[in-house]
């Protein structure tokens, strides 16, 4: 049974998409036209305004459909969904400008409406999606909209699946039964036809996290999705047998998946690195002041070396030298067993290694050190080795030969450039362990797309401002 939550929610966010931009659009009007003296380019009626762009408006959701806004992927996605809201602004507003150019009449009363509109607008887009969002939970609190939903296999991606989907009014799909693997608080069925002669409530999705060998088994799961208009996914219970990006391609008619390591090549990985160039060079010329000021403090207070440098491991194992700046005691500028041994505190360097390479109040740091490591400005030197191509702005971490030569697919992490800030940081890195943070490293290579680094971005700025994951 299909559930069409998701159709009606992409349906009303496109009507209230196109009522914020013409509430954007009216205020605009009326901030120009009735509040500032100054005289007008056009004398255009607020009336034939106001319904000229109600006819208008829409090429500017049709930009917002192009780059995906009305898709779930997007919209489930709060940073994502965000980065694509500035973006759409910026080339809904230049698409209405182009319009006013070739058009007969003219649209704007003043050359300051469309700015005002730009401003109004993505704040007004921002509001309402945000109170569509608080408003589709409280309707999957009440169970409206909620896509009941199956898995089926016995592996342990069952269990990683219904983890992620318990907080039904975030998710909107609720788990109520599972085939083969036993979850916690979840009803289990030993086959896929106990659970249809049992389960009383409508099955609106299967997620298959196991390929039987047992082909009659796979096709009865698929045909019944099919015949009942069941969404069916796949999730492969052997994670080293899909790991990559996908692709389908045709073989003499004959349907073959193509397995890419990364989707970070081609065109892709060109865009990444004009981004990262333009992006770092405009922050290092911004900056060069606070990076002045930094660099005088740390020589004043703790004459030395001002940029602390230690080898690391990006794409293609390639080692290079990876710059921050200094942020301990010239003395215990070395490796943690060196500077707590020089201390005669092997206690500090257990305690260190037990909690995750970090201890409060660390006594190798200095006080501007434990500033800058708090606010992550030790990190800002990284930037000339995006410059140099030594690693890019987003990425996985870079590791040090001894950790790299330790993590699981490391192939997979070393695919790609290292990065300055990546899934694992903003993902809270004193609260992960060495595994899970390799795990999100090799998601984000497998996963790439310019839109997750625009989110990791700005999740980064937002974890620097609030001090959130620094150490």
């Amino acid at each position: 049974m299909k559930n069409n939550a998701s159709l009606i929610f992409s349906f009303f966010l496109l009507i209230g998409d196109f009522l914020a931009l013409l509430a954007a659009f009216s205020v605009a009007y009326i901030l120009r036209v009735k509040y500032d003296p100054r005289p007008l380019v056009e004398q255009i009626p607020a009336d034939q305004y106001f319904f000229a762009f109600a006819a208008i408006l829409p090429l500017w959701l049709l930009v917002h459909a192009v780059i995906g806004l009305y898709s779930q992927q997007v919209y489930n996605k709060r940073f994502s969904e965000l980065g694509r809201l500035l973006v759409g602004s910026f080339l809904g507003i230049l698409v209405i400008i182009g319009y006013d150019f070739v058009a007969d009449a003219a649209l704007f009363p003043a050359r300051l409406v469309p700015v005002y509109a730009l401003a109004l607008g993505f704040g007004f887009l921002i509001l309402f999606r945000t109170v569509a969002r608080w408003l589709r939970r409280f309707l999957y609190t009440r169970g409206y909209g909620v896509s009941n939903v199956i898995i089926i296999g016995n592996t342990k991606v069952t269990q990683s699946i219904a983890d992620s989907l318990w907080d039904v009014k975030i998710s909107g799909q609720e788990v109520i039964a599972t085939v083969g693997y036993k979850v916690d608080g979840i009803k289990c069925y030993k086959d896929f036809e106990e659970a249809l002669s049992k389960i009383r409530r409508p099955i609106h999705s299967i997620i298959q996290t196991e390929l039987y060998s047992d082909q009659t088994k796979n096709s009865t799961i698929l045909q019944y999705a099919q015949k009942n208009h069941v969404a069916f996914r796949f999730a492969p219970g052997n994670s080293d047998l899909f790991v990559g990006n996908m692709s389908v391609e045709l073989f003499e008619n004959i349907p073959l998946i193509s397995i890419h390591q990364t989707p970070l090549v081609g065109w892709g990985r060109i865009a990444k690195r004009l981004f990262d160039l333009t992006f770092s060079i405009f922050v290092v010329i911004a900056l060069s002041p606070l990076l002045l000021l930094i660099s005088l403090l740390l020589f004043v207070f703790d004459p030395g070396p001002i940029i602390f440098k230690q080898k690391r491991i990006t794409r293609y194992s390639k080692p290079f030298n990876v710059l921050k700046f200094r942020t301990t005691k010239k003395k215990y500028t070395c490796s943690p067993e060196e500077g707590f041994g020089k201390m005669n505190r092997p206690d500090l360097l257990k305690q260190y290694r037990e909690n995750g390479d970090f201890i409060p109040k660390d006594p190798r740091f200095t006080v501007i050190g434990r500033f800058l490591r708090k606010t992550s400005l030790d990190e800002l030197p990284q930037l000339l080795n995006v410059i140099k191509g030594d690693i890019s702005l987003v990425g996985p971490r870079a590791l040090v030969p001894e950790e790299i030569n330790t993590a699981q697919a490391k192939h997979h992490i070393v695919s790609v450039k290292s990065g300055i800030t990546g899934l694992a940081q903003v993902s809270g890195r004193r609260d992960i362990n060495f595994e899970e943070r390799r795990r999100l490293d090799v998601y984000y290579v497998q996963n790439w797309s310019f839109w997750l680094d625009i989110t990791l971005l700005l999740k980064t700025l937002r974890a620097v401002v609030f001090g959130t994951g620094s150490r």
